[in-house]
């Protein structure tokens, strides 16, 4: 393993990068590199007026982005597009070292903002096209929809993701005409900060696409309050708040939420086949996925084949800091999250629930490392049980039925995610149709939903509101102007014409109507 930090990753480079950053008070946040506690660099703490500003000047550069033909703003993406391919690596040795995450989850996460460009590149113009209609007088009236940037998007983006939900989110937006400002999480701003300026040397206009950082309590009502729209992906509790501010704001916002997925397996699954699909679901970025399976219910029949076979696997797994392909689990992304999830461990333990395997923090292996950890008897009374974990645990549940699984299943505030494993592709689909979430895999964990760019993904219940990807992941940064048309003025009465013979005329008008099938 190679723990030695990427020769990438100069001093020139990180300060480069947080000079990104407004920041007029000389305050800031000591980055670390996860693996090891050391102080990467100082990060800029950005001000309200800094936040002002940066809007100001966003709003200022947006009003010439929108003047862009949609086809030229494209031009721009499919430049950025070979940009982030080709700086892929550069960009994982960021998300490493400011994330902790292992080599694996680094370079797929690079992969996201490309594979949201190449499906945006195709929808974009047609979506953004203005949309001729009939209007309420066949032939003699016309109604098009216009589509219109809101203006200035305001983006919350997580640590677990930073790259992918720092740029992915922003690129629709910025397609449809709009300019953005974004936060990241302190901890992890460098890997975002670096996608801003790949997309600035692919030619997006220099202040279109802004980064503030700061703690979210400091930066947040700030942001919401000069955003035109917002889009969150965290915590159901701060999304709530985040909502509620919005909505004083008369602005729109999406947020994905948490979730606690669960993961059902029927009795005919091929073992062999599920367990690396599981491992990967609970496992996959240290457990630290919105999506990431935190429950799985097995068949009784098969409960103790299924429970062996995935412990062995979990208790197999390589664990360390390494910036090459070595590990199959990294990091937890901080020493203060590492104490939460332990909490959830020590919690379920002291209620009457039993390790299978793990369980503990590896001080030995870097601040903030934890051992992929399988628990049975996981109750709801239970930290574990009830509230997301957001870390490499997982509960084992036996079930009798698939009524009762499915029950257990949706026995949940939350809805972001499910999964369903079978050899009988139609009983998976008839469980899955009986799931209360807005993304279900069938024989897959969690990839197959969220790398469907064509379809929107977003969470039920305390999951979220609105979604990402598909047609609505980009018409949500727009507006709908209605542009009718009246080429004769026939709405009403004619000169001397009775009222009543006027209103038995436009009735019998609509039952016509009606059977012509004219809109």
């Amino acid at each position: 393993m190679s723990t030695t930090r990427p020769a990438t990753l100069t001093d020139d480079l990180l300060e480069r990068l947080v000079a990104r950053v407004p920041g007029t008070t000389g305050a800031t946040w000591k980055l670390t590199e996860v693996y090891t506690g050391d102080v990467l660099v100082e990060l800029p703490q950005s001000t309200p007026d800094d936040i002002e500003r940066a809007f100001h000047e966003a709003r200022a550069a947006q009003r010439l982005w929108a003047e862009w033909p949609v086809a030229k703003r494209l031009e721009v993406f499919s430049r950025a597009h070979t940009l982030l391919v080709d700086n892929a690596l550069t960009t994982a040795d960021l998300i490493q070292a400011e994330s902790g995450k292992n080599r694996r989850m680094a370079v797929e996460e690079t992969c996201d903002p490309p594979m949201v460009i190449s499906h945006y590149l195709r929808r974009a113009e047609k979506l953004l096209r203005p949309t001729r209609r009939g209007g309420p007088v066949p032939f003699l009236s016309s109604s098009t929809e216009v589509r219109v940037p809101k203006g200035v998007v305001g983006i919350i983006a997580p640590w677990n993701f930073p790259f992918a939900t720092g740029l992915s989110d922003a690129i629709p937006a910025l397609m449809a005409g709009n300019a953005v400002v974004v936060k990241p999480d302190n901890k992890t701003a460098l890997s975002p900060l670096y996608g801003v300026a790949l997309l600035e040397e692919a030619g997006l206009p220099r202040g279109l696409f802004q980064v503030v950082c700061g703690e979210g309590p400091d930066v947040g009502p700030t942001l919401i309050d000069n955003a035109d729209y917002v889009m969150f992906t965290g915590s159901t509790a701060t999304g709530r708040v985040i909502g509620e501010r919005a909505g004083r704001n008369l602005i729109g916002c999406c947020l994905e939420l948490g979730g606690k997925n669960p993961m059902i397996v029927l009795d005919d699954v091929d073992v062999d086949e599920w367990v690396d699909g599981a491992i990967f679901g609970v496992f996959g970025n240290t457990g630290q996925i919105c999506m990431h399976i935190e429950r799985i219910y097995l068949p009784e029949a098969r409960y103790d084949e299924l429970r062996d076979a995935f412990v062995e696997r979990a208790r197999s797994l390589r664990i360390g800091a390494s910036y090459d392909f070595g590990p199959e689990l990294g990091s937890l992304v901080s020493p203060d999250h590492r104490d939460r999830v332990a909490a959830h461990v020590e919690d379920a333990v002291a209620k009457g629930a039993t390790v299978l395997t793990g369980g503990r923090a590896r001080p030995d292996l870097g601040p903030a490392f934890f051992e992929p950890t399988v628990l049975e008897g996981v109750t709801g009374d239970m930290l574990a049980g009830r509230t997301e974990t957001f870390g490499p645990v997982v509960g084992l549940h036996r079930y009798r039925s698939v009524d009762e699984a499915v029950r257990l299943a949706n026995d949940t505030d939350y809805g972001l995610n499910a999964s369903v494993w079978s050899s009988d592709l139609a009983r998976a689909e008839a469980v899955a149709a009986r799931l209360e979430s807005g993304n279900v895999n069938i024989n897959d964990a969690l990839a197959t939903a969220y790398a469907s760019k064509g379809t929107p993904s977003g969470g039920v219940k305390s999951s979220g509101v609105g979604a990402r990807h598909g047609d609505q992941g980009l018409l949500k940064y727009t507006d709908v102007k209605n542009v009718a048309v009246l080429k004769k003025q026939v709405l009403g009465a004619r000169p001397g014409q009775d009222y009543d013979a006027y209103v038995k005329q436009m009735l019998g008008s609509l039952k016509l109507m009606k059977r012509l099938r004219v809109r």
